[in-house]
């Protein structure tokens, strides 16, 4: 099963500072407190620095606003091509619409507007634009370029929220933890506010404490002030109880974000895998349906791919798998790097070879718990079960106190290869105590698998 990492953890560089007042009509005003301030560090409440731009959240508008929005801007430009800022911000909004629409041919575009921006204005007045390269970086899967071009960004422009919040990004997909921490720490001194709180959320997730976690998410639900803010903390709140296998709760949280925001793609899927492990397959199969025609990315096909294959599904279910390796070739075009997805889903529902071969690329190029767990499981879906285990040890050496039930399953699996029937019985069981509907077709797999050990004890 593919592993989906929380939306709120997503490495697209989010929640630029970009002047377009004109032209979008969104704008916010970061001059919110720190709410991290109560989940690891002092109770004091501190405001924003002052701004050094205008704000307008590309990356946290609704896709119909989005759309409206691009067309203004490139109505706007054409009018007016000599605006800097104006294309910066362009590319940050084909960023957007590339990472959340499965579009990735707007890759190509967002690194052209860029250019055109850098071209008008240097890069040493011109952090938007480098911030909005990082972003684009990240969207690629480029992490070690982002964080080079988020730190260029900083160095013009030290409160630029998007390169704060990219390096974040970066720090966290390349695996370096501590310093995705004290990365966080910084941005919440310089730029508190919803991107980094829900940034923030993660990196104490990923360090295994999901109460301070969800203590920062609820205070940042409570700072919201948009629909689009309130939807897409609720959502990080659900994605958080969903992985702990509180599913009434996740639910919750994903239908107080479609109240907000009834379009909101990510709060639609989490609602769907919510009911989908509550046993309302009918309406979880419609959600993750309508999430799909609208926005087919990894994540979502294999879901549903997954929940068809649950059903005996199976050539609906082939179909989802189809398209996801359709649009990995279509990223790849698009100077996007793909191992990661390429190598969960080869390994869960295609060729070992293809699986072994991208997880090891990707694992060249970063060394995260995430790309440690997809190495561990190529290899023992290659056969290669002792070296399997190695990584699935690694993935949890990188971050020991973080839990996935996910990785759980996986090294069960491993250990059961191994005839380590104790230990298999052990992370199986966890697995399945920590988040019993983490995958429609691993779930029902880890019980079978616990279900023979125990009849062999």
């Amino acid at each position: 099963m593919l592993v989906r990492k929380p939306q709120f953890a997503r490495w697209d560089g989010r929640h630029g500072r970009w002047r377009i007042a004109a032209v979008v009509a969104v704008a916010l005003g970061l001059t919110a407190g720190s709410v991290a301030s109560g989940a690891d560090g002092d109770a004091t409440p501190r405001r924003a620095a002052p701004a050094l731009a205008a704000v307008v959240p590309v990356e946290r508008l609704a896709a119909g606003d989005l759309a409206q929005g691009i067309a203004a801007l490139q109505r706007h430009l054409r009018d007016q091509p000599r605006d800097a800022t104006g294309w910066a911000t362009l590319g940050a909004a084909y960023v957007e619409q590339a990472r959340t629409g499965g579009d990735p041919t707007r890759y190509p575009q967002a690194e052209k507007a860029f250019g055109r921006s850098l071209a008008l204005r240097p890069a040493a007045g011109n952090d938007a634009a480098l911030a909005g390269r990082a972003a684009l970086a990240a969207a690629r899967h480029d992490f070690a370029g982002a964080l080079s071009l988020a730190d260029h960004a900083l160095r013009v422009n030290p409160y630029s929220e998007r390169a704060l919040s990219t390096r974040v990004d970066a720090l966290v997909e390349l695996g370096r933890y501590d310093a995705a921490l004290a990365a966080v720490r910084l941005a919440d001194r310089r730029r508190p506010g919803i991107p980094v709180f829900t940034r923030y959320a993660y990196v104490l997730e990923l360090r295994g404490d999901t109460d301070g976690a969800r203590r920062v998410l609820r205070r940042a639900l409570d700072s919201a002030y948009t629909p689009a803010d309130e939807a897409y903390v609720a959502t990080a709140l659900g994605q958080l109880e969903f992985g702990r296998g509180r599913f009434e709760e996740a639910a919750g949280h994903f239908g107080t974000a479609l109240r907000a925001d009834p379009r909101n793609v990510a709060a639609q899927e989490g609602r769907g895998r919510a009911r989908a492990a509550l046993g309302d397959t009918t309406r979880a199969v419609a959600d993750l349906e309508d999430v799909v025609r609208r926005h087919p990315l990894p994540g979502q096909l294999a879901a549903l791919g997954e929940l068809y294959e649950a059903l005996g599904r199976r050539e609906h279910a082939e179909e989802q798998y189809a398209l996801v390796r359709t649009w990995t070739r279509l990223a790849r075009a698009n100077g996007v790097a793909t191992d990661l997805e390429s190598a969960l889903v080869e390994a869960d529902h295609g060729d070992a070879a293809e699986a072994l071969k991208a997880a090891r690329a990707e694992w060249a190029r970063r060394q995260s718990v995430h790309t440690a767990d997809a190495l561990a499981w190529a290899l023992h879906t290659a056969g290669r079960h002792a070296e399997a285990l190695t990584y699935a040890k690694k993935a949890a050496a990188l971050s020991p106190r973080y839990r996935n039930a996910s990785f759980l399953f996986h090294r069960g699996m491993i250990e059961r290869a191994l005839g380590d029937d104790a230990g298999a019985r052990r992370d199986l069981a966890a697995a399945l105590a920590l988040n019993p509907g983490f995958s429609a077709t691993g779930a029902r797999e880890a019980k079978a698998a616990l279900t023979a050990l125990e009849g062999t004890s």
